[in-house]
């Protein structure tokens, strides 16, 4: 038998790297889960309970601020806790918030296919995968019980399960400690749809991604070595 020559042997990733990501090699990868691999928008939960114009109405007040009572609830509040305070202070919101909460499964409208696909390409690969997700202990079973490709990841870290979210730095501690036996944050690469997440995870010395679902994400890890094949 003759030995295959360079062609004949090349692999569909084997071709020069950008040479800004050379010569540190990649321990793991990191994905964000909301608007990274899974579809998320919460008026569609809302809608549900109370109809288009008054989630409408909802999302646009200047006198709830839906995002940051959220992200409470992603760092670790309860809840019945967060629902009952939120009723009390803004009874006119309390069915639009409530029902939230109530039709959650229905925020989840879908998957990022081409991201999925380059999940299930870099664990082919044995490359290790890691989650790092803003997201409700409540909640997050939801997403467990829909989306098979989560069982990919070695680990998920869910900050409410952590009391703490994105971007306080201690989250980047835990993920961290959790990923320790894989190597370092700093040869790691993460992936985050939010730009103060993405600033976050560089001040902790990760190589970090802002995903715009512009389809770049392959080639920017192609760039850094990762074997991904050609798009």
């Amino acid at each position: 038998m003759t030995s295959p020559t360079p062609a004949d042997d090349q692999q569909p990733w084997d071709e020069p790297v950008d040479e800004r990501f050379s010569p540190s090699p990649v321990d793991a990868v990191v994905f964000d889960l909301g608007n990274v691999l899974i579809r998320w928008d919460p008026f569609a939960a809302v809608v549900a309970g109370v109809g288009a114009a008054e989630a409408t109405a909802f999302f646009a007040a200047e006198d709830f601020d839906f995002g940051a009572w959220n992200y409470q609830q992603d760092a670790g509040r309860g809840w019945e806790e967060a629902e009952t305070e939120a009723s009390r202070t803004h009874p006119h919101w309390g069915p639009a918030l409530r029902a939230y909460r109530e039709h959650f499964p229905r925020s989840l409208i879908g998957v990022f296919e081409d991201t999925v696909t380059v999940l299930r390409e870099l664990h082919e690969a044995g490359v290790p995968l890691f989650a790092l997700t803003n997201w409700s202990e409540e909640l997050f079973p939801e997403a467990l019980r829909r989306f098979d490709f989560l069982e990919l990841f070695e680990d998920i870290v869910v900050s409410g399960e952590e009391g703490v979210a994105k971007p306080d730095p201690e989250i980047f501690r835990v993920l961290e400690e959790r990923m320790r036996h894989r190597g370092s944050l700093e040869d790691t690469v993460f992936i985050d749809d939010n730009p103060r997440n993405v600033e976050a995870a560089t001040a902790a010395g990760m190589d970090a991604i802002l995903f715009t679902d512009t389809g770049h994400l392959r080639e920017d890890l192609r760039a850094r070595g990762l074997p991904l094949r050609r798009a």
